[in-house]
């Protein structure tokens, strides 16, 4: 298979009124191949630290969900004191694995990303600007901050050209975060459709933590936020089933996933392998109204790996019921993202 460059394919899809791009890991991985390389936060995550109680915990309860965990040995020591004859050093204990759980989890977000924006050059930023500027809504699989870094790196003076959706909360103009409502993200052009490190629950809202609010770097701001209960709002989870059921529980991610569901026009993928834990949003290209998709292929085409990408992406537009779907490839090297 000849593959088009990535020039060629935006040329292509002039045609169309709107053009968009969802991106996975090796958005990341092309920028910073020594930090991103390829694993879950489960799979990367060095359990060795804890006691076997700890890892146990995720295999009886069936998920590789952190917070879930942390969650459930905090809440099993609350009930626990309610019960005569339960010792006092099984309280502890999971009260000591619940802390050592949370530590565990940022250590691994910590040495999975860049500790601030400086990491990246100006290079880096502006080219991948350029990329970015060719699409009208962003759409992320990612969890890291490169992608929010590079859309509000801008010249002082300037305001950002792409939208979040967060907002200063209008109840407490002078937070050290913003929030993200569903009323006010009319504008918004930019989601991270599992969530992102920078974002965190606050049960009753949706926070985000900046550097020019706070001045705090990502993992310091993470240990401070889970020291109060607030967790980063990320799907980690392992497979496609677990992933859609955490993004219908959770306003801000389902919005996302709704925007994506309903798009038009092209629609590019940058980094992703089509793998099947993300088959939520694959079906959701088969059952959409885009008209045509651009998939980015690394490396040989015709290698195991990247076969079974051009099969399955083949396979949305032979499942299509309405609306025909015209499949295309390009080279992803050529995109040049980051410069």
């Amino acid at each position: 298979m000849e593959l088009m460059s990535f020039s060629e394919a935006i040329k292509k899809s002039e045609g169309q009124k709107k053009r968009h791009i969802l991106l996975g890991n090796g958005f990341s991985i092309a920028c910073k191949p020594d930090i991103f390389i390829y694993g879950r936060l489960f799979e990367k995550a060095r359990f060795d630290k804890l006691s076997p109680s700890a890892k146990k915990a995720f295999n009886i309860m069936g998920t590789e969900d952190f917070e879930k965990i942390i969650k459930t040995l905090r809440d099993s020591s609350d009930v626990l004191q309610a019960y005569d004859g339960v010792g006092q050093s099984i309280v502890d204990k999971l009260l000591e694995d619940s802390e050592a759980l949370k530590e565990l989890l940022v250590e691994t977000l910590a040495t999975s990303h860049p500790s601030h924006p400086g990491e990246i050059s100006e290079l880096q930023y502006q080219s991948c600007r350029r990329f970015l500027n060719n699409f009208e809504l962003v759409y992320t699989l990612n969890y890291d901050l490169l992608l929010y870094w590079t859309c509000m790196h801008c010249e002082e003076g300037k305001s950002p050209t792409s939208d979040d959706g967060f907002r200063k909360p209008a109840d407490n103009y002078d937070a050290d975060y913003v929030t993200w409502e569903p009323n006010n993200a009319h504008g918004q052009s930019l989601f991270f459709l599992h969530g992102a490190l920078h974002l965190f629950d606050a049960g009753y809202e949706l926070r985000k933590f900046t550097w020019i609010n706070t001045k705090v770097r990502l993992i310091e701001q993470i240990r401070k936020a889970m020291s109060k209960d607030l967790f980063p709002v990320f799907v980690s989870e392992g497979t496609s089933k677990e992933k859609i059921e955490r993004i219908r529980h959770n306003d801000y991610l389902a919005k996302a996933y709704r925007s994506f569901s309903a798009i038009t026009g092209a629609l590019f993928i940058y980094g992703h392998s089509l793998a099947e834990n993300d088959e939520h949003f694959l079906g959701a290209i088969e059952n959409g109204k885009i008209r045509q998709l651009y998939v980015g292929i690394y490396g040989n085409p015709d290698s195991n790996d990247n076969k079974k990408i051009i099969r399955r992406a083949n396979k949305m537009a032979l499942t299509r019921k309405k609306h025909t779907l015209e499949v295309y490839f390009y080279d992803v090297s050529s995109a040049n993202v980051w410069g």
